[in-house]
């Protein structure tokens, strides 16, 4: 399994950004994707998952309401679309799939490489 993301950049606070990452291997229906972040600093934290059916979102509470996960199964690409950005909102952002066979998102079981945003106020 690969996981290339792409999307990020540099924006101002309050401006949109859409991530993508792109699956290949074998993923459909062995995997669930999702997006995780790592602030200058700090320690990663998931941001967003989706369910491998793709009928469940999770959310961490601070971007909620501002960032939707989403997927296009057939192309095997997830998308996280972060509206009303802010600062703290920097990061790198990194995808994740998670084994839909006893996975567990605490440990991935393959990331992809990171893509930064950057959010100036």
């Amino acid at each position: 399994v690969q996981l290339q993301a792409s999307g990020g950049g540099s924006v101002k606070a309050g401006d949109s950004l859409t991530l993508s990452c792109a699956a290949s291997g074998r993923t459909a229906g062995y995997y669930a994707l999702g997006w995780f972040r790592q602030a200058p600093g700090k320690g990663r934290e998931i941001v967003a998952t989706m369910s491998e059916s793709g009928t469940s979102t999770y959310y961490i509470d601070s971007i909620k309401g501002r960032f939707t996960i989403s997927e296009d199964n057939a192309r095997r690409v997830v998308y996280l679309r972060m509206n009303s950005l802010k600062s703290e909102d920097t990061a790198v952002y990194y995808c994740a799939a998670r084994s839909t066979r006893g996975g567990r998102w605490s440990r991935p079981n393959y990331w992809g490489q990171g893509t930064l945003v950057t959010v100036s106020s």
